[in-house]
């Protein structure tokens, strides 16, 4: 399971590398805390709610499948 969710911040760390924006630009884009967006790419938030993952997908323009695969 740990695998999965490692999984999702690596994809929100690969699309936000695409776009060339900063883990700051992306947590206001998102209206999410910056170190929410921190803590999930670097996998110490084991189980991100659907709902923070969602914002950030919206927020890079990708699905949330995009995220979770």
């Amino acid at each position: 399971m740990s695998k999965q969710k490692s999984t999702i911040g690596d994809n929100i760390k690969k699309y936000r590398n695409k776009l060339g924006i900063s883990q700051d630009v992306l947590s206001k884009r998102a209206n999410l805390a910056f170190h929410t967006i921190a803590k999930i790419e670097a996998g110490s938030t084991p189980d991100p709610r659907i709902e923070t993952v969602k914002k950030i997908a919206d927020a890079l323009g990708v699905t949330l499948d995009d995220l979770m695969k």
